[in-house]
């Protein structure tokens, strides 16, 4: 028997799974770790650290799996996307990551429109802050002593993999989140590297995400207990790898509701929102491209909620959802708490409940706050719809799965039936499948996913009625940012 270890590079934790070649879970070890703000527009983490916790998950399966562990035959990744490692000539980082929640690379994304306006024909995407490129423009204007340091640049996880096999790069998944990458030639964008003034040396060498990146070497088999020798596979993007994890196929939605949230699904040509309010990346998948709209507010409203309203656990959360009515008794939740990428690319809007009066108690909060997440993916629906793209099911990922009353409200908001995945840690078993194909026991990731993939039998069906009513409350909830757009108030971030 072939084991295969997926290691799942997040924002909050660490986790390392263990599979073997038929797709069975044996076990997952998981390290959590903090986010660094220094101050409200910042978003820092110590790579460094990063990486302890990386090797403590390892560690922690070589020990419980040591009859085990000379059979583990590949090592793959999936990780947090956007951030900015920077590593100087001895391959130390040069600084803490900027990672992709970080705000405070405005006046770098203003030089960037201004100095390669046409840069969205080339990379399919407007540039957030987080993302790499804003990082990077940043750091030359503000640090300038780290940035001359600089001898290479990097996604999170591809430093991780660094430290497990010695080889410096990168893979085109994550790559194309940078801002700063072809998505249709699968290379740096050179000439829009070149209008900004950077270095092209400074960018590593890019593969495919289940190509083969080095052997796991002594000092990480000395340190985990893993033997030395492991394959170790590039791996990529989390959004990129869970869609894989969850067998994502064309003319499906994933609804993936994590701290975040996003609506994506795989297409066969790198299409684009002609107005750049979606994102396409190169998916982790050979010749296919992944489509995707993000919303910076997800579960993380409901954790904010529960803190709010002293509820014990997110089970009473959704019992008390399914006790209130469809449209919450004509609440609306505007859910966003850490701004807005998708449509509106506007990291100042805030959230709002509105139409609240006194026949509202916990069970519409919590309804509405729901309702708003899922409107918020309906806006990135609607974009979809105009590009010609139609779908008939969902895939729900990440903790929105678990939820009966999220899936109800998925089903009939987007309009098409809520299947579920039998397999948890999407994410961890996407690396790994990616660690199968990358050494040959799979032909190919979509013969790797008929076979390991499997999705539950109960199936959530739209009501009609229901479509009816949350198309009316979908028409107020769209009006509720622009009316309010100037109210919000424009914070100074602060950049040094």
């Amino acid at each position: 028997m072939r084991y295969f270890i997926g290691v799942d590079l997040g924002t909050s934790s660490v986790k390392s799974l263990l599979m073997d070649e038929n797709g069975q879970t044996l076990g997952i070890a998981s390290r959590e770790y903090d986010i660094i703000k220094q101050n409200s527009s910042w978003a820092e983490q110590n790579i460094n650290s990063l990486w302890e916790k990386t090797s403590e998950t390892l560690s922690e399966l070589a020990g419980k799996f040591n009859s085990l562990k000379n059979s583990i035959i590949a090592i793959s990744f999936s990780g947090q996307m956007h951030g900015l490692i920077a590593l100087d000539k001895n391959f130390i980082p040069v600084r803490n990551a900027i990672i992709w929640a970080d705000q405070r690379s405005g006046q770098a994304i203003n030089y960037i429109e201004r100095t390669a306006p046409d840069y969205r024909e080339k990379i399919f995407n407007s540039i957030s802050t987080g993302f790499l490129a804003a990082s990077l423009v940043w750091l030359r204007e503000n640090e300038p002593e780290n940035f001359e340091k600089i001898n290479y640049v990097m996604l999170p996880k591809d430093y991780i993999r660094f430290k497990i096999c010695g080889e410096i790069g990168t893979e085109i998944s994550d790559a194309s989140g940078t801002g700063l990458f072809d998505v249709i030639k699968h290379e740096w964008a050179y000439d829009i590297i070149a209008k900004l003034n950077l270095d092209a040396k400074i960018f590593v060498p890019c593969k495919n995400s289940h190509d083969l990146a080095g052997k796991l070497n002594h000092e990480c088999a000395q340190l985990t207990e893993l033997p030395e020798g492991i394959s170790i596979i590039y791996g990529g993007g989390d959004t990129l790898v869970q869609a894989i994890g969850n067998g994502l196929r064309e003319n499906i939605l994933i609804s993936n509701i994590g701290t975040a949230s996003q609506l994506l699904c795989a297409i066969n040509q790198p299409l684009h929102d002609k107005n750049f309010r979606t994102n396409t990346f190169c998916h982790a998948v050979p010749n296919q491209w992944l489509l995707m709209g993000a919303n910076l507010t997800g579960g993380v409203a409901l954790k904010w909620l529960k803190k709010v309203l002293a509820i014990q656990d997110y089970e009473t959360m959704t019992k008390l959802a399914l006790e209130s009515e469809p449209g919450a008794k004509d609440l609306l939740f505007l859910p966003y708490l850490n701004g807005e990428r998708t449509p509106y690319n506007d990291p100042q809007a805030r959230a709002i409940f509105f139409g609240l009066n006194m026949n509202h108690g916990q069970k519409e909060f919590i309804r509405a706050t729901m309702e708003g997440v899922i409107f918020a993916q309906r806006e990135t629906l609607e974009i979809f719809a105009g590009m010609g793209l139609k779908f008939s099911c969902v895939i729900s990922s990440g903790g929105g799965a678990k939820s009966p009353a999220f899936r109800e409200i998925i089903a009939n908001v987007l309009k098409c039936k809520v299947i579920t995945n039998k397999i948890s840690e999407q994410s961890c078993i996407g690396a790994a499948i990616l660690a199968a194909v990358g050494t040959g026991t799979f032909n190919n990731i979509n013969e790797a996913c008929e076979s390991i993939i499997k999705f539950d039998d109960s199936v959530t069906l739209p009501d009609p009625e229901k479509m009816s009513l949350y198309d009316e409350i979908f028409a107020r909830f769209r009006k509720i940012y622009p009316a309010n757009k100037n109210l919000f108030p424009r914070v100074p971030v602060i950049t040094q």
